[in-house]
């Protein structure tokens, strides 16, 4: 299944799936406000690699924001029929979730740059991990990556 690596001092989030070489990466993270937070997030695959240069996660978006939503996924650890859904704000980042049996869970992330300009392209990859420990661990990662305190941009 996949492996977590959050670095602190690199604020770099990295999920790896060794079972399908699929790699997601947050990092590059950055504020000029206390409303948001911005970040870079890379996809990559055998024979892909994507990037959204800057995907922003706002205090004040309406709907479940990203750590919040992998939290709810987390505690549904015994599963869920059909597919969930996260996008953010700018529709630039998608996260679909699926549970399959064994209790595994795989997670399709989606990256559209431009996604509202014509002939925008979107890339996605899919990781996989574990319904209990994995995705509280993801979710723990993913909370601290977007939630350290303020940082200085100097």
């Amino acid at each position: 299944m996949s492996a977590l690596h959050f670095d602190v001092d690199a604020m770099t989030l990295v999920i790896r799936c060794p079972d399908t070489d699929a790699v997601v990466r947050l990092y590059d993270r950055w504020q000029y406000d206390g409303d948001s937070v911005h970040y870079a997030i890379e996809a990559s695959a055998p024979g892909l690699s994507a990037r959204l240069d800057e995907a922003v996660a706002a205090i004040w978006q309406p709907s479940p924001d990203l750590p919040a939503f992998l939290d709810s996924l987390a505690q549904d650890f015994h599963g869920w029929p059909g597919e969930r859904r996260w996008q953010s704000l700018e529709n630039d980042l998608a996260i679909s979730a699926v549970f399959r049996a064994g209790g595994h869970v795989g997670l399709t992330w989606t990256l559209r740059p431009w996604p509202a300009r014509l002939g925008g392209w979107s890339a996605s990859v899919t990781t996989w991990l574990e319904g209990g420990e994995q995705m509280t661990a993801l979710a723990a990662e993913v909370k601290a990556f977007l939630h350290l305190e303020p940082i200085s941009n100097a």
